[in-house]
């Protein structure tokens, strides 16, 4: 027998049992997206990947050898990832608005292969999770350019809900109308309160009366619907080839890097554990102090509290809640002994979700 086969026949040996061993992943990973589906959870979870890359390298005892196999893991997790996304196609997916919405288009981007459902408002979407009608709901939280949006974060307080990730998508509104609008024949604009802030310096600047809508894909059907040449919608490209309609302007936004920040709500938190960023909701007591003394609780156990937002309660009149963003890992021994410490000066402490990383998708 010659070199060459004897070879080819030991490569034959490890196919075999690399055959077998690929089977054993695959089995594993068919269990991660069964767990994925019942938190509503995205197939793609970057920060894992980087360390699963850099903890096997350091397996590999010939250096020459590394890139290859740092190449092959991400071949191997690019068809893990494959496969899951094939387990996910039941996956349901609550969003505010109808197709070409901005949260639709942000869930297609987070939950590939999934299906997206569209709710009236965002109060409906959160609610078709709770009753188990949709297995997570993409709601917007923030514009970088607009600010907050508040009545999701009246949700997050108030409803059982557990945030499990939070998404950067840039927004570019446009200007859309009917064929044959033109910027000169546009007097009236429809659209999102959002949106509508969005664009206030092009509004302003062309003189145009602004009419509120729910959403901005329901904004641009209004103006297919109404069909009149005076009227135009600010609302996404994917809208407008949804609607048949045209782009008179594109990019009207006032701010360049206008992103939202989405929002993903499940029925299920996700496991806390390296999980290093958190939202929480509190009250505190009606004392002297009792804001600052929560805020420094916070700060004197080692957690970053990066956005603090106060909105006013439901329950009683000039009463108000207060939507905390930080980073930290709480559930740790120190974690649990912040919140433990926190609710000494607050009347109700609720984490809101935590997560790993903020992720922009692209």
């Amino acid at each position: 027998m010659s070199d060459i086969e004897s070879t080819r026949k030991e490569i034959d040996k490890i196919d075999k049992l690399m055959a077998e061993l690929f089977e054993k992943r695959m089995d594993e990973v068919k269990k991660v997206a069964e767990y994925k589906i019942k938190n509503a959870l995205p197939i793609l979870d970057e920060s894992r990947e980087e360390k699963v890359i850099k903890k096997n390298c350091r397996l590999i005892k010939n250096k020459n050898y590394t890139g290859f196999y740092t190449q092959f893991l991400k071949n191997t997790m690019k068809i893990s990832k494959a496969y899951q996304r094939n387990l996910c196609k039941g996956l349901r997916i609550a969003f505010s608005g109808v197709e070409g919405a901005f949260a639709q288009i942000a869930a297609n981007k987070i939950f590939k292969n999934a299906e997206t459902l569209g709710y009236a408002d965002f109060s409906s979407a959160y609610k078709a999770v709770e009753n188990g009608e949709c297995d997570c709901a993409v709601l917007p939280l923030e514009n970088s350019y607009n600010g907050d949006v508040g009545a999701v974060m009246d949700l997050a307080f108030s409803g059982s809900l557990s945030v499990t990730g939070i998404y950067d998508i840039l927004i570019v509104q446009n200007l859309l109308g009917i064929k044959g609008a033109s910027l000169e024949s546009v007097t009236k604009v429809i659209s999102h309160p959002q949106a509508l802030g969005q664009c206030a310096a092009f509004i302003k600047k062309h003189n145009l009366q602004v009419i509120e809508a729910e959403n901005t894909a329901l904004a641009a059907q209004k103006v297919l619907k109404l069909n009149k040449p005076d009227i135009a919608a600010i609302a996404s490209e994917e809208a407008a080839e949804k609607y048949g309609l045209i782009k008179i302007e594109s990019h009207i936004n006032s701010a360049e890097g206008n992103t939202t920040r989405f929002a993903v709500f499940s029925r299920s938190a996700a496991q806390t554990e390296n999980k290093n960023n958190f939202i929480m909701c509190f009250t505190v007591k009606n004392e002297a102090g009792a804001l600052g003394k929560a805020v420094s609780v916070i700060g004197s156990f080692g957690f970053n509290l990066r956005s603090l937002k106060s909105r006013p309660s439901k329950d009683s009149v000039w009463s108000y809640y207060f939507f905390a963003e930080g980073e930290g890992n709480i559930n740790t021994p120190n974690g649990k002994e912040m919140i433990d410490e926190l609710k000494k000066h607050c009347n109700s402490v609720k984490i809101i979700g935590v997560y790993n990383k903020e992720i922009t998708l692209k």
